[in-house]
Order: structure tokens, then sequence, then C-alpha cells
């Protein structure tokens, strides 16, 4: 989604967290129930903080209940901004477009204004044959994700988006520590989405600021992993944005010391090994509109609290 640029006098770390978390509080490891998750997004928007959010992310199977209960709660003024989701197939793209079509004409208000909007629309694929049968499947007015798996074929599959103008995913972490990719699988993507100028989102275990060993769910017993961070991935994107190796990417990716971090209102500065790594607001602005527009996250207040806590909110 655009993202405002903001003024001077904001600090550079506005820009990289405008509207970035897509809220996904229906997914592990929350698994909230929906009346629960809905409230969330209502109170979240409505907060001080609610510059940070993005789309809710429902399930195709899901929208009728998010409907029930998100009615009383939605906007209904003309001209109010209109709740946004993003919605995950099923399988059945069909069905799927059937729900979507569904859920906006019952969300419309009058002919402009409506008080929730499916716009978005997100999928896995394996191979470029998918993605083009997708693509000629569904309709151009819907934002489109296609998840690629993060293994050899990703530059292939990115370069096969890329011709058909749609957008990609990638998944970065999960429940379980076997389901976060290898740093350099990351850096293979991001290189890709720069290589073949294609937008993307990130989403699955990064809900923190920094890299660092964290609980895999909310369990009092859970196991621990070492999970990617939501500043790591934006700016290891934009070192490959500014035209940096893929070894500093590497190297920003695994970041976990927020000291050498610095923003201020012109600016990003990364003290690395190798010395000092300054990027523009105006390249983290390019970073958010054509690299890494969201980062789907079950939490909505740990990267909130946790970026306040590190003085960059």
């Amino acid at each position: 989604m655009p993202v405002r640029l903001p003024p001077p006098t904001e600090r550079a770390s506005r820009i990289l967290l405008e509207g970035i978390v897509d809220y996904a509080g229906l997914f592990p490891p929350a698994s909230l129930d929906i009346p629960k998750a809905v409230r969330n997004f209502a109170h979240y928007r409505a907060g001080g903080t609610g510059w940070m959010l993005g789309r809710f992310i429902c399930p195709a199977s899901r929208l009728d209940a998010f409907s029930t209960s998100a009615e009383p709660l939605l906007p209904r003024d003309a001209g109010a901004i209109p709740w946004r989701l993003s919605v995950t197939g099923t399988g059945d793209v069909q069905a799927d477009l059937a729900a979507i079509a569904a859920f906006n004409e019952r969300h419309r208000v009058c002919f402009e204004e409506c008080g929730a909007k499916v716009d978005a629309y997100e999928m896995k694929v394996t191979s470029v044959q998918e993605i083009v049968l997708l693509h000629e499947q569904l309709p151009a007015s819907l934002e489109v994700y296609f998840e690629v798996p993060l293994d050899a074929t990703v530059d292939v599959l990115v370069q096969a988006i890329a011709s058909t103008g749609r957008r990609a995913k990638m998944r970065t972490g999960g429940t379980v520590a076997d389901a976060f990719p290898p740093a350099a699988a990351i850096v293979r993507f991001l290189r890709a989405l720069v290589t073949h100028d294609v937008v993307a989102k990130a989403t699955a275990g990064l809900h923190h600021p920094l890299c660092g060993a964290y609980r895999l769910t909310y369990e009092p017993d859970a196991a621990t992993a070492r999970m990617f961070g939501m500043l790591n991935v934006l700016l290891a994107a934009a070192v490959i944005a500014k035209g940096g190796s893929d070894e500093d990417a590497l190297l920003l990716l695994n970041e976990s010391n927020a000291a050498s971090i610095e923003f201020n209102d012109l600016h990003v500065a990364w003290h690395g090994p190798d010395g000092i790594i300054t990027i523009s607001r105006a390249l983290l602005q390019q970073v958010r509109e054509r690299m890494l527009v969201s980062i789907g996250s079950c939490s909505f207040t740990e990267p909130v609290d946790e970026n306040r806590a590190l003085g960059w909110i």
C-alpha cells in the first residue's frame, strides 16, 4: 500500500514502520478467535500507533464470520477510511473470488463508500506454470501476492511474477525451529526483488524489531529459536536496493545489537564490522513502496512495544 512520506522532522524509522504490520491474529502462534482478533484490530486502528497498522489477514473461508463480528465496529461515516483486508486462499480460486465479491458487496455502504474491503489476495505457488495460470484467473483489480518457496527456484519464480505484474511473498518463520529459512535464502529473495523490480511482503516469525532468540509460541514452556527481526529484513532490503553486497545484507540480517543501528531525522546508519552504511530517507521510502510493503504478524503489540522500548518510535 502507498506509504505517506513524513515531514523531515520525523525520524527515518517512521518511513520503515508506516502501515508495516498486516495483522494476522487469527494465525499461529496467536490463533485468536475471530471476535477477539476483530476487537484487537479495531482497538489498534484507533490507537496512537494505528499508523503502523496495515491490513487484517483473513482466510477466505472465514470471511462470513469476520463480517458478523466486525459489523458493529466498522466505520460508517461518509469519507471514513474502510478496514482493508487481505484474504489467504483455500486452494479453490473461484470459491475464494466468490467469497471476496460477496464480502465486498455486503460491506459497500454506497457506490463509493464502504466499511470494509478485501483488496488483496495471498496464495502459495511452486512453479512458473502455476503463476501464469493463476494470474489469468484473477482480476487485475485485486492485489495478488504469490508466496514462493525460498529455495533455488526463487529467482525464476520472482521473474515469472514480474512478467504478470503481480507481487511476491516470502515466509520467514513459523512455530517450529525448522520453519525458519537460512539467512542466505532471505537475501536471495530480496536480491530477486531488486533484479526483477517486484514488490513483495514478508510473513511469519517477524514479531520483533531485531533478530534474537525468542519463544516460538506463547506457551509458558515453549521452545526458543533464533528469529529474524522486522527491522533486520527491511534494512537488509535497503542495503541491496542501495547497491550493497549480499555479504553486507547477510551481516545486517543477523545484526542483534540495537546500538549499532542509529535513526535520526535524515537517515538510518548501520555501524557494521566494515564501517558505517547510511541509508537515506528517500531510499527507505523506495524500499517500502517498491520492495517490502508489509509484514504479516499475529501480534501488533510486540513490534509496537519493542520498537518503542528501543526508542525507534
